[in-house]
C-alpha cells in the first residue's frame, strides 16, 4: 500500500498526455473514426454531433483501450475502431445521465439536454448507442460484442440501481460499489478487455480486472472531487451529488462517525422537499469531512488502485504497461 499512497504528484493534463504518448497516432484516429461513425444527413443530429465531439473529454477510456491492444507491441488495427466504440458508449451514458438527473453543465459546457430537449438527448443517447454497436458489428468479432453488449446492460442496471434506491441513507458500502461497479467500472473494464482481445489475448483477464479496480478507484476519487473540488476543477457545479441528494462513499463513510446533532442535521437535508441553497451544501460537506468521511473514502480508493496495480504484475514490461501503471497514479492525483 505505501508505493501507492507515496505516488509523485505531477500537472494532471502533463501526466495524462505521457500516458497517451505510446498511442498518441492512433488515438488521433480514435477521434476521425468517432466522427465517420456518426455521421448521419438529418440537420439535427448534425448539430447534436458536432457539440457531443467538442463535449469529448480527455479520451481516458480509449486510451486505455488502445494501451491494452499495445502491451505486447503487436496490435489490431482493429482497435481503433473499437477504441472508437468504448468512447461512444461512454458519450450514451453521459448524454442519458444529464437528461435523467437534468444536468445543465458537463466538462464546462452546456450539456445537450439544455441546448436541445430532454427528448433529444434521450433519443441521441439512444442513436450513439446503436451507431456504435452497429460500427463494433462491422470489426466482425462477436466475442468483442458480446463484451461490450454485456457493459451496455450493466451501464443500465447501475441507473435502475441508483434510481430505485429508497432509503439512501440506508445505503451501505456494498450497495455503493455493487452501484459504481455497473456505472463506472464496467465500460473501463470492457474498454481494457476488448484492448487485449486485440493484441494480447492471453493477458485478457489480467486487463479485465485491472480495469475494473481501476474503475472503482476512478469512480471513487470523482466522488471525493464532487465534495471538495470547485466548478472550474470538475467542469460541472460543486456539490452536485448532494444537491442532487445522491449518496456517495465520503457520506457513506462518515455516517457512522457522526455526532447525533450532525446525523440529525443530515436526516433533515435529505428529508426537506424543496431544492437545497448552497449555503446548506456546503454545511453537509463540512459535516462530512469532519467526521472523516473523505479520508475514509480516499483510503478505500487507494486500496482498489493498490489492486489495479497488481493485476499489471505479470504482464511484460513494455511503453504500454509503464502507461497503464501511470494511469493508477492519474485517476487518483487528477485536479482538471
Amino acid at each position: 500500500m505505501s508505493e501507492v499512497v507515496t505516488r509523485s504528484r505531477t500537472p494532471v493534463t502533463e501526466a495524462l498526455l505521457e500516458i497517451q504518448a505510446p498511442v498518441a497516432d492512433r488515438l488521433d484516429k480514435v477521434v476521425d473514426a468517432m466522427g465517420d461513425i456518426l455521421v448521419e444527413d438529418i440537420p439535427l443530429v448534425g448539430s447534436v454531433t458536432q457539440h457531443l465531439l467538442r463535449m469529448r473529454g480527455k479520451m481516458f477510456r480509449p486510451t486505455l483501450t488502445l494501451l491494452s491492444s499495445s502491451v505486447e507491441g503487436t496490435p489490431d488495427p482493429r482497435a481503433v475502431t473499437a477504441a472508437a466504440v468504448v468512447e461512444l458508449i461512454h458519450l450514451a451514458t453521459l448524454v442519458h445521465d444529464d437528461s435523467v438527473d437534468h444536468s445543465v453543465l458537463r466538462r464546462g459546457l452546456p450539456t445537450v439536454n439544455s441546448i436541445f430537449s430532454h427528448q433529444v438527448a434521450v433519443i441521441m443517447g439512444d442513436f450513439l448507442y446503436l451507431r456504435a454497436l452497429s460500427a463494433l458489428v462491422g470489426v466482425g468479432d462477436i466475442e468483442l460484442m458480446r463484451v461490450l453488449t454485456r457493459v451496455s446492460t450493466e451501464l443500465s442496471i447501475g441507473e435502475i440501481r441508483q434510481l430505485t434506491m429508497v432509503d439512501r441513507l440506508g445505503s451501505t458500502e456494498d450497495d455503493y460499489y455493487a452501484t459504481i461497479r455497473a456505472k463506472t467500472a464496467a465500460l473501463i473494464s470492457g474498454a481494457c478487455e476488448i484492448g487485449a482481445m486485440l493484441g494480447a489475448p492471453q493477458h485478457r483477464r489480467a486487463l479485465a480486472q485491472f480495469g475494473d479496480r481501476l474503475g472503482m478507484a476512478f469512480q471513487i476519487a470523482d466522488d471525493i472531487m464532487d465534495y471538495i473540488e470547485d466548478s472550474a476543477t470538475t467542469g460541472k457545479p460543486s456539490g452536485l451529488d448532494l444537491k442532487e441528494r445522491k449518496v456517495t462513499l465520503p457520506l457513506i463513510g462518515a455516517l457512522p462517525r457522526m455526532a447525533p446533532a450532525q446525523r440529525a442535521r443530515v436526516d433533515e437535508f435529505f428529508r426537506a422537499q424543496q431544492d437545497p441553497d448552497d449555503a446548506s451544501v456546503a454545511e453537509i460537506v463540512q459535516v462530512v469531512v469532519d467526521a472523516g468521511g473523505i479520508d475514509h473514502a480516499r483510503q478505500c480508493g487507494e486500496r482498489f488502485a493498490a489492486e489495479a496495480e497488481l493485476a499489471l504484475a505479470d504482464l511484460p514490461d513494455s511503453p504500454a504497461r509503464a502507461a497503464l501503471l501511470e494511469s493508477v497514479s492519474y485517476v487518483m492525483d487528477r485536479r482538471a
